[in-house]
């Protein structure tokens, strides 16, 4: 799965020692892999799991960060529950590192300390992120989705980032919202406080929020410790898209690299060149769109343009690089530029509601390259 600061173990000199093999990609080991040192699963992260009870993965020795134990020997899995159970379940060994900065979450969490063969205590300060400030573009985002498709009472799903922050900015006064995510961050704890989530509406874990791994900094951690409000649960429970479609007015929404004229996304990969994993935006966006109520909203935003200013509605995805959300999956996409709702559209619609979407400075050019694509001119 995901790690966290320098990877060591993918150096050159190690390559005939170690061979990393990641289930979600990370900044540390994508030069490795696209150097062939490394290599990478395709995978939706509910699945994972599977890989260690069907044996595919038969792991000899699972290292793993806990909390320290409590009165009754109980440690926690803490910030990390995904799949880490179902790896750690099916090792001969398990090592933990015992961390006093590992906050104590519930849930599927939990491990006695009986099942560990070595412990070592090491106190290193956990990685943090956020706190990055939305630039306008994001900013934009955020109150198009806050304030045109979050409905009160709605569940979410939505990642880590600028974007997802925005959008929870942007919820301050909606209505008994409820978390349903394989992760949150650090922007839930201001809607908490405002008792603007409260998960009142789920028909399942009522009053929790649910999540299987967080990422954020100490505000989060401490706000996750030792807190009954939150439960951390198997991945392949939390992002079961059966289970997604029974939460109230799902609400899913998740980033992307590009998106092509068609609908199609890319999110784990530029042209060839890996760069992450299909993690859960497939999980969450079906779940969403089959929700038994009816009322999900699977949703992918992204700014219009790169920091180089290319456009990141593309006339076709770059050669090599991988769908991840197909456009049969897709409903919704948000740009600061505003909302296509692609759902029931054909191409030549499709291709009209994505321009109109696009940049300014790139609608012209992507109107030329939809009528090559398409044999005729984008239209409503």
């Amino acid at each position: 799965m995901h790690t966290e600061k320098e990877a060591k173990y993918v150096a050159p000199e190690y390559k005939d020692i170690f061979r990393s093999v990641s289930l979600f990609m990370a900044a540390n080991v994508r030069k490795s892999v696209a150097e062939g040192r490394s290599d990478a699963i395709p995978i939706f992260l509910q699945d994972i799991p599977k890989l260690f009870h069907r044996k595919i993965i038969r792991p000899d020795i699972a290292l793993i960060q806990v909390s320290p134990p409590d009165q009754h020997g109980y440690c926690s899995l803490g910030t990390s529950v995904d799949c880490v159970r179902a790896a750690l379940v099916n090792s001969q060994i398990i090592v933990a590192q015992i961390n006093a900065n590992m906050p104590r979450t519930f849930g599927d969490a939990i491990i006695h300390m009986s099942h560990i063969d070595t412990a070592v205590e090491d106190n290193t300060p956990l990685p943090e992120h956020g706190g990055k400030p939305a630039s306008p573009e994001e900013t934009k985002i955020g109150q198009l989705i806050g304030q045109n498709l979050v409905e009160n009472g709605a569940t979410l799903q939505m990642g880590i980032g600028s974007i997802p922050d925005a959008v929870l900015s942007a919820l301050k006064d909606h209505k008994d919202l409820g978390i349903h995510s394989e992760m949150f961050s650090v922007g839930v704890i201001d809607l908490v406080k405002r008792g603007c989530i409260t998960n009142n509406e789920k028909k399942t874990h009522r009053g929790r929020m649910v999540g299987s791994f967080l990422v954020g900094n100490k505000a989060l951690y401490d706000f996750v410790d030792n807190n009954p409000f939150v439960e951390m649960l198997e991945i392949d429970y939390v992002n079961n898209t059966h289970i997604v479609s029974l939460q109230p007015k799902m609400t899913a929404i998740n980033s992307c690299i590009e998106v092509d004229l068609t609908g199609q996304v890319c999110a784990d990969s530029i042209g060839t060149r890996m760069f992450s994993g299909f993690g859960g935006q497939v999980d969450f966006i079906r779940g969403a769109a089959e929700s038994v109520d009816g009322r999900g909203k699977p949703i992918i935003a992204l700014v219009s343009v790169t920091k180089k200013g290319e456009s990141k509605i593309v006339p076709t995805l770059k050669v090599g690089a991988g769908v991840v959300t197909s456009r049969a999956h897709v409903n919704y996409v948000v740009t600061e530029q505003g909302i296509a709702d692609l759902f029931g559209k054909t191409l030549r619609q499709r291709a009209y509601e994505l321009i109109k979407i696009s940049h300014p400075d790139h609608r012209e050019a992507l109107e030329k390259a939809a009528f090559e694509r398409l044999k005729c001119m984008p239209a409503p």
